[in-house]
């Protein structure tokens, strides 16, 4: 067991306005004495369990990390000596700090923490009212299963805030708190949030802006700090016979386990542990991954359904028994003619706005729930980084009123221009990366049909596009360096608080992966084939290469060909590389541990040591995790209608993600510092500009990309069924034939077909665009302006038609406001009720008081 001091100092200082009055610190050293190992076997439990310090009492709120040879030794010092009294240890130092009573409820109520003060009252809604009087569903109870994706209760903990009112921690009104337990009423996120908040207010060096821990970590002074996990998250015993030892073996048990799979997510228990920020990236995860349900099942009907009538298609039909067409060759040289028969084996725009619509009544429930209503975040702290730039030039904070560093207009506006010319420049890069994958495919037609394999030679389309594709991928991948070019871009930007630093590099991801992502398919879905000119006339690369042109059946294969195995790669890359790093990074640390001290000697680590040996979390937080999401989000919206399976795919991918982020939290990182936060942030504005953007692709996608409107032309205008006013199967006989325009080879006289509406070449036009050409072209042009406005018109439609608060959410928070107005006047009434009885006993008279 590894050895430790303990020793509690009593101090006074003035920070910030406010004095710290106690702190109990200890201190770890790497060196380990027999006598120290055998000291702790006659410990408590609180003492074994590495949660408290020596004497079983005190529980460890924080632990600050650091090397004694790191050279910031006079900052660390000068920090130290405003809260404690430090003595020189060995190289790795761990100070363990604690916050007594006292302490706690000063902070408190300067941070305005929200504690529980009354149970809450719930009433039926008339709904469930109604339904309990239906005796007739008893019947069908007992066949149905118990409900088996909700979380047995037995095992939740009681957490007393979700069933009660709450409201700011006062200390001259904490007989109305309900404290059953001093050392308990703060739970631990709590604790460690307001020891942060009181080190952020130290000073480390004589200064104006030398204050705070945070500056500490970023100059190296320190080496980390965080608070501790709550024991082991795996035990001997069963949590079902034993119960759970604490909430983080619980989490693990409920929530991270792979059988928790089906089971609903403990939101509660999770905003308890890891705070509300966290706790809210999992609601609005399992939200999203909820909505995937019915998005999921249509598009996997629509496929099915496609598949099934196939054989009862009368274009199918055609183009199957089009036996004589020949088709013009796909490439100059090695590419066969081929038959058109040879080609035959080849509702989501609302979804987004309906999501994001009933996310908003969802947030509001949690900001409720959770006292995120009435919450405002504090005035930041400026950046160190832009503090330093910016010394010299001050002016008066409307807010605080105090002088603060301050950056010149012109300064700002040419800081932005010269980040918007680099964002620039890399998007260029990515798409001549894209310019570099046409080439490509151009290329290798010729070669994969010249190719010896008859597999690939008769296949050679396909060949080219799944091996563009997966070379597409790998360039996705090594172009991921877009994060040092975000990060030195932001910090070219110089923005004064980290929100507003975290807010600019989010958005200069998200723009940098979205368009290396998306460029190739946005390519085949609106240009491949499009700029290829026609037989004898085509348009070529530096006039060597000819542009390559859709396969006979379409360019819907190619783009679904694209979004299928980008989507499949990409996500399982994101799974292996969210756990497979941590767990790889955490078996050599252990593997480490095992060969210094033994693998006895390391499994009697204390608490801190071992979540000290863990992986820190992402330094940008949930940035990883919301980008994933985000850009998933993307693929189901804005191409769906050329890849309906996309919604399947992201629901499977979701139900894993969920567990591994878990896992990931609970047993591989080390506990993050527990954050508020009322919303997801940018997030938000990012999706509904996602949203915005699918309306426009898919109306593009139907209208151009597919044979959508070609068919509905033919159908009403030179089909069997023109000017009948029906558009049925039988309509659409011949339709093949009329899609297909006809190319004269002079050499052998030889007549081959191609995809185009083009005059044949015995006409005075010769090869010039057909009537129907030009009816096709208006057709489009009016349905995709038709579809965005109908479409734009119901998203705002039911925008307005679902409100952001639920009506029963409104009635309870009504409700509340009405009884903490209640327990004001009480309170006050029984106060007056004291002094008038004071008085009384005092002898003192008093004319027409009241009560």
């Amino acid at each position: 067991m590894t050895g430790c001091k303990s020793i509690c100092y009593s101090i006074s200082l003035d920070i910030m306005l406010y004095t710290v009055t106690f702190f109990c610190l200890d201190f770890y050293k790497t060196a380990k004495t027999p006598s120290q190992q055998d000291s702790c076997k006659a410990c408590t439990k609180n003492k074994c369990s590495g949660l408290y310090f020596r004497d079983g009492k005190y529980r460890i709120d924080y632990i600050l990390v650091y090397r004694k040879s790191n050279p910031q030794t006079e900052k660390r010092e000068v920090f130290e000596r405003n809260v404690m009294c430090v003595f020189p240890m060995d190289d790795i130092i761990f100070v363990k700090l604690h916050a007594p009573w006292e302490v706690l409820g000063k902070h408190a109520e300067l941070m305005n923490v929200r504690m529980p003060f009354r149970r809450k009252i719930y009433y039926l809604h008339r709904r469930y009212k109604f339904l309990n009087r239906l005796k007739q569903l008893s019947r069908f109870q007992g066949w149905l299963p118990r409900k088996p994706m909700r979380l047995d209760k037995e095992r939740m903990p009681d957490l007393e805030e979700n069933d009660c009112y709450t409201a700011p921690f006062s200390q001259q009104r904490i007989h109305h708190f309900i404290i059953h337990n001093k050392d308990t009423f703060f739970n631990n996120a709590t604790r460690s949030r307001i020891v942060h908040h009181i080190l952020q207010r130290v000073k480390y060096e004589e200064g104006k802006n030398k204050i705070g821990l945070n500056r500490l970590l970023t100059n190296g002074s320190y080496e980390a700090a965080f608070p501790l996990h709550e024991g082991s998250y795996r035990s001997k015993n069963s949590i079902r016979t034993h119960g759970a030892e604490n909430h983080r073996h619980l989490l693990y048990a409920c929530w991270a386990s792979w059988r928790a799979w089906y089971k609903y997510q403990p939101l509660d228990l999770v905003r308890r542990y890891f705070g509300e920020k966290i706790g809210l990236y999992f609601a609005w995860l399992g939200w999203y991954t909820g909505m995937l349900f019915p998005a999921a099942f249509i598009g996997l009907f629509v496929f099915l359904y496609g598949v099934a009538t196939l054989n009862h298609c009368q274009v199918s039909k055609e183009v199957c028994q089009a036996r004589e067409i020949i088709m013009c060759p796909i490439c100059d040289k090695y590419c066969p003619f081929m038959r058109l028969s040879d080609s035959s084996m080849f509702y989501i725009y609302i979804k987004s706005t309906v999501f994001l619509e009933f996310w908003k009544r969802r947030r509001a429930v949690i900001a409720y729930d959770w006292d995120l209503i009435d919450w405002e975040e504090e005035e930041e702290e400026i950046r160190p980084q832009f503090e330093a730039k910016y010394s010299q030039k001050e002016r008066m904070n409307p807010i605080s009123g105090k002088p603060e560093p301050y950056q010149a207009f012109a300064d700002k506006c040419s800081r932005i221009i010269v980040s918007a010319s680099g964002i620039f420049f890399m998007i260029c890069v990515v798409i001549a990366a894209v310019f570099g994958i046409v080439i490509y495919r151009v290329v290798t037609v010729s070669t994969f049909a010249a190719f010896k394999w008859a597999l690939i030679r008769n296949n050679s389309q396909v060949a080219t596009t799944g091996t563009a594709v997966c070379i597409n991928f790998c360039i996705i991948m090594l172009l991921n360096l877009y994060e040092k070019v975000a990060l030195f871009l932001t910090n070219l930007e110089q923005p004064r608080t980290e929100s507003e630093w975290e807010n600019s590099f989010t958005l200069k991801m998200f723009l940098f992966q979205f368009v290396n992502l998306n460029s190739s398919t946005f390519y085949i879905a609106f240009f491949l084939g499009r700029f290829t000119g026609h037989p004898g006339a085509y348009l070529r690369i530096i006039n060597r290469w000819r542009l390559e042109e859709c396969h006979p059946s379409g360019c819907l294969i190619d783009l679904c060909m694209q979004m299928g195995i980008i989507m499949v790669l990409k996500q399982t890359w994101n799974n292996f590389m969210e756990l497979g790093y941590p767990l790889i990074q955490n078996w050599w640390t252990r593997r480490r541990l095992r060969q210094e001290y033994g693998s006895h000697r390391k499994a009697r680590f204390p608490q801190w040591e071992k979540d000290y040996n863990l992986q820190p979390m992402n330094a940008y937080g949930l940035f990883d995790e919301y980008l994933e999401m985000i850009l998933q989000f993307g693929f189901t919206t804005i191409f769906v209608a050329a890849f309906p399976l996309a919604p399947l795919l992201a629901l499977l991918n979701n139900i894993i993600e969920i567990r591994l982020d878990a896992y990931k939290f609970i047993s591989q990182w080390r506990r993050p510092l527990a954050s508020r936060a009322k919303d997801i942030g940018i997030w938000y504005g990012i999706l509904e500009g996602i949203g915005i953007l699918s309306v426009i692709t898919n109306a593009f996608v139907i209208a151009v990309t597919s044979d959508f409107i070609p068919r509905l032309v033919y159908a009403y205008k030179y089909g069997p069924c023109a000017g009948q006013g029906e558009a049925g199967q039988k309509c659409m006989v011949g339709y093949v034939n009329a899609s297909l325009s006809v190319f004269l080879l002079l050499i052998d006289f030889f007549f081959f077909r191609y995809r185009d509406y083009r005059d044949p070449p015995h006409s005075p036009m010769r090869y010039g665009y057909t009537l129907q050409f030009w009816h096709v072209l208006a057709a489009r042009l009016a349905f995709i302006i038709v579809f965005e406005h109908l479409v734009f018109c119901i998203k705002h439609l039911i925008s307005y038609l679902i409100p952001d608060l639920p009506k029963d959410l409104r009635d309870r928070m009504r409700r509340e406001k009405y009884l903490i107005q209640e327990m004001m006047y009480e309170a006050e009434l029984e106060r007056l009720q004291k002094e008038r009885k004071e008085r009384k006993k005092n002898g003192k008279s008093y004319h027409n008081e009241w009560p």
